[in-house]
């Protein structure tokens, strides 16, 4: 079955940076999107960023320029760089993965079409 595992969490003062990582398995379908999808405490799901498996990607408004997508095919391995970290960026960040990649940009406006997603790593960003 498909896990997702993510992991770099952490806190960090604001204008700092974190780098997360989600280790992907089970899945081998040729076409996917992966992405990132944040919630905060009484807050519902919101779509951070997604890669399709060719390579285009997609971001929130809120973190354009601040934060890169990326994934390693090889290692099986999302990334999420983020820098220049605001306290409302604090959350519990998931990883997520879906079977068609033309969805991509679509998962960003409502991560639930996601079928795949993992447990999550908290990020705190104190001001």
């Amino acid at each position: 079955q498909v896990q997702l595992v993510e992991s770099g969490g952490g806190s960090v003062q604001a204008g700092g940076s974190l780098r997360l990582s989600c280790a992907a398995s089970g899945y081998t379908g040729l076409g996917y999107y992966m992405g990132w999808f944040r919630q905060a405490p009484g807050k519902e799901r919101e779509g951070v960023a997604s890669i399709s498996s060719d390579g285009p990607t997609s971001y929130t408004d809120s973190v354009k320029g601040r934060f890169t997508i990326s994934q390693d095919s090889a290692k099986n391995t999302l990334y999420l760089q983020m820098n220049n970290l605001k306290p409302e960026d604090t959350a519990m960040y998931f990883c997520a993965l879906g079977v068609s990649r033309s969805l991509f940009e679509r998962f960003v406006l409502d991560p639930r079409i996601a079928p795949y997603t993992g447990r999550g790593t908290q990020v705190t960003v104190s001001s």
